[in-house]
């Protein structure tokens, strides 16, 4: 639990945003390099973007409640932007909701594991092209902005 005095980063974070922390501390600790809230496209957002030492694209989407999931009827157009599809929930979530052909992660601020792989689909080679490429450009724009806060970075 995290202390509510407390005036770290943390502190600030959304229950669902803790848990895409304790997962990409993990995917990271695998060799992945992650991107959290990444748009592969307008009006679409995921919560973690995964990029694995291989090339492997994982899509993540870190669910804090039944009600968190329950509410998000557009996971499906999600599952064209990685070769994998992952629920990221903490351990008391009633992980019998979840569909069975997507990937498990249990998670929490600080660590996750990986419970369940989702079924793997590959990506078409201009699809992953364009998703890579999208993906650093996101990647650079944001630690360019954490460099410089005031530069005009546009969209990606």
């Amino acid at each position: 639990m995290i202390d509510p005095t407390d005036r770290s980063p943390m502190a600030e974070m959304k229950p669902g945003q803790l848990l895409a922390r304790g997962v990409c501390r993990h995917l990271a600790s695998l060799g992945f390099s992650v991107v959290e809230e990444f748009c592969p496209e307008r009006g679409k957002r995921l919560d973690v973007m995964a990029l694995g030492p291989k090339g492997a694209l994982w899509v993540i989407e870190c669910k804090s409640s039944v009600a968190d999931f329950t509410s998000d009827a557009k996971w499906e157009g999600y599952l064209e932007w990685g070769d994998r599809y992952f629920w990221a929930v903490d351990q008391d979530f009633p992980t019998e909701r979840l569909p069975d052909e997507t990937g498990l992660i249990i998670a929490d601020a600080y660590d996750a594991e990986i419970l369940r792989m989702g079924p793997e689909t590959k990506l078409t080679g201009a699809r992953r092209n364009a998703v890579i490429r999208r993906f650093a450009q996101h990647a650079a724009r944001r630690l360019h902005g954490m460099r410089d806060p005031g530069a005009v970075l546009g969209d990606v």
